[in-house]
């Protein structure tokens, strides 16, 4: 019988922790913890997949437990829980403990069940590469090519040729750069907003090289202040520092013959840059608290999603480091400026959590589609996903109309869709014009949320049916002939 995946559901409220164990057990092997000090403590003792972490408990928080156990155990998928109904406020501290997902309370079984066993899936995709990585180095001729097969479904699973997108995608062109590139061993700096998918885009030239049967690392470089990633990246001797009982090998030597991926390239402090500089011009590292250097064989790619050119010109990053680091730049395009991709996107996700789910939903209503495609997506692929799975949790029909969507996203499609409705960011007029454009823009949200049904928009407008028709035939708001539903 196969092992199931192990889940550490770590909380501080007893209700919350069983409702989580209950939720999961069926599908994982769930341990629990009380606290951040207590899954560090029991991580120590246990081999763990995924970490399902709440963000506020005594002690020490969420983010801060996650941070530690991305030091200590990289290998882990670690997902927060929040109870913020705005997540501006702790997405900083997401992205430095490099948190796979993150849900919101109150969150539905559904989802948290979808975002557990995709966490569960990218932990097992990336202990198979390892292990075949192993495999490779000790087979024999006939093994050998079982191995390889296995291999290539892996380096399948991040090639380009899986980064979904339109025939017509602006990401085409940046796809057939990276097959070129690919094999060079050059290296590359990838820019883009947070959530485009850079680190997709580094394993995908990782696994284009020559380094394939080689290690591919991470680093986000922001997450960690510049004596810990010192020694995250290079290593240390014991004693180098309070705490360092034991030597321990960085990530440029657990890389070398393969690829490092250094995320957030541009948060790092100019002292940090200097010993960066060193090692990428030199080939060679040195342990903190180590006398002798270490050679090394690595390819480096890092990402940022600031200017890193104008980093330079301000003094605030080294130009003989930006250059080192950028003998290619490939730049990927937000989902706003690529809106062709969207329904190709929403379509893969849907696909893949209906069957997790089991929710066999035929697809997005052409209305549900729309606002999708007309929201500008600040979050990029990351929120479409977050948007998608909340849809599929909400749905109670056989198709995903516009009713399951956020509110805001309706909204900003209303806005895209009408542009004379832009009158909330100051448009000449009336006042009685304005008041007309808002009254057009509350009646279309409110027929978009109850599915077209005027009943109830009158009802909660209180308006009468007739003089509801009589608005929306003044507004040119009847819908369409045809429409999905």
């Amino acid at each position: 019988m196969a092992t199931l995946p192990t889940i550490l559901v770590v909380d501080d409220e007893v209700r919350s922790q069983e409702t989580l164990r209950r939720t999961l057990e069926e599908e994982f092997e769930v341990l629990t913890a009380s606290s951040g000090e207590q899954a560090l403590a029991l991580l120590e003792r246990e081999p763990v997949d995924v970490i399902l972490c709440d963000q506020r408990m005594p002690g020490i928080s969420g983010v801060q437990t996650l941070k530690e156990a991305r030091t200590r155990w990289p290998d882990t998928v670690r997902v927060i829980v929040s109870g913020y109904t705005e997540t501006e406020d702790i997405i900083s501290g997401i992205n430095e403990a490099g948190i796979y997902q993150y849900l919101l309370k109150p969150w539905q079984p559904e989802s948290l069940l979808l975002t557990v066993r995709a966490a569960a899936e990218l932990h097992r995709l990336q202990q198979e590469n390892q292990r075949l990585n192993i495999e490779l180095r000790t087979a024999g001729p006939v093994a050998k090519s079982r191995v390889e097969a296995k291999r290539a479904q892996v380096k399948h699973a991040f090639g380009t040729d899986r980064l979904v997108r339109a025939p017509d995608s602006p990401m085409n062109a940046l796809c057939q750069l990276v097959e070129r590139v690919a094999p060079y061993d050059i290296s590359v700096l990838v820019t883009g907003e947070s959530g485009t998918g850079k680190e997709l885009l580094a394993r995908a030239i990782h696994y284009r090289s020559g380094r394939a049967d080689k290690a591919f690392v991470v680093e986000n470089c922001g997450a960690l202040p510049d004596t810990l990633l010192e020694s995250e990246l290079f290593g240390h001797k014991r004693g180098a520092f309070t705490g360092a009982y034991e030597d321990r090998i960085g990530l440029f030597q657990q890389a070398d013959g393969g690829t490092i991926f250094l995320d957030e390239i541009g948060e790092t402090s100019p002292a940090f840059q200097v010993k960066l500089l060193r090692a990428l011009q030199e080939g060679e590292i040195r342990p903190v608290g180590g006398a002798k250097t270490v050679s090394v064989d690595v390819r480096v790619v890092s990402a940022t999603n600031r200017d890193l050119e104008e980093d330079v010109r301000q003094g605030r990053f080294r130009q003989d480091l930006y250059y080192r680091l950028s003998t290619m730049t490939l730049h990927v395009p937000a989902l706003r400026a690529r809106p062709s991709d969207i329904p190709f996107i929403a379509q893969q996700v849907l696909d893949k959590a209906k069957v997790a789910l089991g929710k066999p939903v035929k697809g997005f209503t052409q209305e549900a589609m729309d606002c999708l495609v007309a929201y500008r997506w600040p979050g990029n692929v990351r929120e479409l996903q977050n948007e998608i799975h909340r849809m599929l949790a909400l749905a109670d029909a056989d198709w995903l109309g516009a009713e399951y969507l956020n509110g805001r996203v309706v909204q900003a499609a209303s806005i895209e869709e009408e542009p004379e409705l832009r009158m909330l960011s100051g448009i000449a007029g009336s006042l009685k014009d304005r008041l007309e454009m808002l009254e057009a823009r509350v009646l279309k949200e409110a027929m978009v949320r109850h599915r077209w049904n005027k009943t109830r928009v009158a009802d909660e407008l209180g308006l009468s049916r007739v003089g509801l028709r009589a608005k929306l035939t003044r507004y040119g708001l009847e819908r369409k002939n045809g429409a999905s539903s």
